[in-house]
């Protein structure tokens, strides 16, 4: 009988603490899951602004981590080689993450939008290269830049979940920061966008 009431108050406990995670709109586990919700429901409200549970302007100003990754031939490159004097959007993603692969159709078409704007490259996060570049072979997208950073050295530089997007200006600074799924090609997105 006291197993059992352990049992129960150790289940109330872990729902109490994953309910806190939920309600927090920071980078807590609840991120993809209930951000989805919001990137399908979210407008810029009329003064231009964008949610604060979707958009994290706390590292504005700051430079990009210097840390390595890969091209598809294995080529070693660094976000601050990217970027070349012209603002750069950087996807975080995986194949193993569903927001990742829901949010990438509308990242290709984005690129296809800001060609010669905007440089948009999608960095995976796989420990597999080999299944990121399969995903992207069947996919076919046509207008992101792929990369592989299979050591999760980005990840890692942000503390962040997946997908995150971040956007840098010509000089190289960041702008936002937005984690989980967004439709970038919708209104939040596009507005989001024209501060490059």
């Amino acid at each position: 009988m006291v197993s059992r009431v352990a049992i129960v108050c150790l289940l109330g406990a872990a729902l109490a603490v994953s309910a806190c995670d939920k309600g927090s709109g920071g980078d807590g586990q609840a991120a993809g899951a209930g951000n989805a919700a919001i990137a399908s429901a979210d407008e810029v409200p009329a003064t231009g602004a964008a949610r604060p549970d979707k958009v994290d302007r706390s590292h504005k100003g700051e430079a990009a981590p210097g840390v390595g990754f890969t091209t598809l031939a294995g080529a070693p490159t660094t976000l601050a080689q990217l970027g070349g004097g012209k603002p750069l959007l950087v996807n975080l993603w995986a194949t193993w993450c569903a927001p990742c692969v829901k949010e990438m159709p509308t990242l290709d078409a984005a690129a296809g939008a800001l060609a010669g704007k905007v440089r948009v490259v999608a960095v995976s996060q796989d420990m597999e290269p080999a299944k990121a570049k399969d995903f992207l072979k069947a996919r076919g997208f046509a207008r992101l830049e792929p990369f592989l950073d299979e050591k999760l050295a980005l990840s890692t530089a942000y503390g962040a979940n997946l997908p995150t997007t971040i956007l840098y200006d010509a000089s190289g600074k960041e702008l936002w920061r937005v984690t989980g799924d967004l439709d970038w090609t919708g209104a939040q997105a596009k507005a989001l966008l024209a501060e490059a």
